[in-house]
């Protein structure tokens, strides 16, 4: 079976399960497992950041970080097909007690005006505006890569605003790569990374959380009261370890290989722009073909391909440490032979 639905179905190395059976732990409640510490004194390092926390997952982080930056009542401004606002259940309303200001970010990005009309004058009628929250790289807009430049500029425009930033990095690391970008500088201009380890970083579980000390010492009493204080936890702490140190040079052969499917696909006369994506998420439009976005997941699915249909007429391919060459060029083939 050809696992294209998401990078989330990536297995530990046989590196990474040996990590876990011989992690040395202590209760991480009472900040006593070395592996944790080491691992989270990793990511902050990595990220240029003071310090970090490891949570069981990226909504984890992100509703951990809301919670740390705001109060009950107060409104953040996010993405429309952002994933805190999409896929995180509404935990942002439910549990940090927030309203959300929605702003177009089909191709990625927020707009600059838009931000800066978006955050609410004082006013007694009116919610306080204290967050922004911005997604690298962009999930839904196909994997979309956000460059320093322009995280500076949200950042600047935020801040002399008095609002905080948030940055969704789930997948922060394939951004880096796809721009050659430097991690630390790259989110340098935030005050807070949540970026996943289960992804395309290959570990079986878990996020990390980082900004300065002032701001994980509060988040990590919000993960407790979010039921995320966990015990001997270096067992699972220990792969995340090898995902920073190991796996992220080899995202580049992800992004080579959803560039040769959108290559592939343009070659054989489907309408996308291979020029638009440009990490390991590629976004197909169904509606060009016969069989709408679930048929042609089931259809697939047949030959022992496996994706998502996002809508009656979108298809999301996701390539990662799983996914050869070769997979790419059977799915090519099948795409040739038995939909085109």
């Amino acid at each position: 079976m050809i696992d294209l639905r998401s990078d989330t179905v990536t297995k530990p190395t046989d590196e990474m399960r040996e990590a876990m059976k011989g992690a040395t732990v202590g209760d991480d409640v009472l900040g006593e497992d070395p592996t944790v510490k080491e691992l989270e004194e990793l990511a902050a390092k990595k990220m240029g950041k003071e310090s970090g926390l490891f949570v069981t997952s990226g909504t984890q982080g992100n509703i951990t970080s809301l919670l740390t930056h705001t109060q009950p009542g107060e409104e953040i401004i996010f993405g429309r097909d952002c994933h805190i606002y999409r896929y995180e259940v509404g935990g942002y309303a439910s549990l940090a007690g927030l309203s959300g200001r929605t702003l177009d970010d089909s191709e990625g990005y927020l707009d600059l005006s838009e931000i800066e009309e978006a955050v609410r004058e004082e006013n007694i009628h009116h919610p306080e505006t204290s967050l922004l929250c911005i997604e690298n790289t962009h999930n839904v807009a196909g994997g979309v890569p956000v460059d320093f430049d322009y995280t500076n500029k949200v950042s600047d425009i935020a801040h002399k605003k008095g609002l905080n930033v948030h940055l969704d990095g789930a997948r922060v690391f394939n951004a880096s790569v796809a721009l050659d970008e430097d991690i630390a500088k790259l989110v340098e201009p935030v005050d807070s990374v949540m970026f996943c380890l289960s992804k395309g970083l290959s570990a079986p579980v878990g996020s990390m959380l980082v900004g300065s000390e002032e701001f994980i010492e509060r988040a990590r009493k919000n993960r407790k009261r979010l039921g995320g204080g966990m015990r001997q936890v270096g067992v699972i702490a220990a792969p995340g370890i090898i995902s920073l140190k190991e796996m992220v040079h080899r995202l580049k052969k992800d992004h080579d290989n959803a560039r040769r499917l959108a290559e592939g696909l343009k070659d054989m006369g489907v309408d996308i722009d291979p020029n638009k994506y440009k990490t390991n998420i590629v976004m197909l439009d169904t509606s060009q073909f016969e069989m709408k976005a679930e048929g042609l997941r089931v259809k697939l699915e047949e030959k022992n391909i496996r994706t998502l249909a996002l809508g009656k007429d979108l298809m999301r391919f996701v390539t990662h440490r799983e996914v050869s060459r070769e997979d790419i060029d059977k799915v090519l083939n099948i795409f040739e032979e038995e939909i085109l």
